[in-house]
């Protein structure tokens, strides 16, 4: 019996070496990607070509009623978390693990703005740990409306959609002060799939 306890407290050991390891190996090199992102180009330089471009709205231009749902729908802990929230990541990934597969996804409206700023959509360990780093600095250099705001302007809606003064005219017509609560559900339910789930797409295929 103490043999085999022996045994089961060294394998612990060894189990907890190695996750140190790798969870060592994916900080270190996520790191590394953000260091390289931000190095080709500063977050200040990226933040400033997007708000310096001829389309780009500030966040008073944008129907209350679709940040109210972007917010509800996407990251509900917005105006309270630093970056990244704990709570949402953990529910994650406890759906995902029930389902054996990624479903849901933790990611704050923060993180969700630095992907689109620098990384792609590849769910890879050490981009979500690049991700982070860059997520930190724009809570640390930005108010949470700036944050909003730049957001709602790079997002991709699909159909070759950037941002939801876009959006709004090319599924509803309206500019992106205008939108109702049925356009916004339907544009926020967008950013799940945009090649499937954009407004146009669902009508398709009803």
């Amino acid at each position: 019996m103490k043999r085999l306890l022996r045994f089961a407290g060294v394998m612990v050991i060894l189990l907890m070496l190695t996750c140190a390891v790798v969870i060592g190996h994916y900080a270190v090199t996520g790191y590394r990607m953000y260091q390289d992102a931000v190095f080709v180009q500063s977050i200040e330089e990226k933040t400033g070509e997007i708000r310096n471009a001829e389309d780009y709205i500030t966040v008073d231009r944008i129907s209350e009623t679709f940040l109210d749902e972007l917010i509800y729908r996407e990251d509900r802990n917005f105006y309270q978390h630093s970056g990244i929230d704990l709570f949402a990541v953990m529910r994650a990934a406890w759906h995902d693990l029930q389902a054996g597969r990624y479903v849901e996804g933790g990611s704050t409206i923060t993180q969700q703005l630095a992907k689109n700023l620098y990384f792609s959509g590849d769910k890879q360990l050490e981009r979500k740990v690049a991700e982070l780093f860059v997520a930190f600095d724009l809570e640390r250099m930005f108010t949470k409306e700036e944050i909003l705001e730049l957001y709602c302007n790079v997002v991709y809606f699909g159909e070759g959609c950037y941002g939801i003064e876009e959006a709004a005219q090319h599924y509803y017509g309206v500019p992106a002060s205008e939108l109702d609560e049925s356009q916004s559900q339907a544009l926020v339910y967008t950013l799940k799939c945009p090649g499937y789930y954009n407004p146009n797409a669902r009508l398709a295929a009803e």
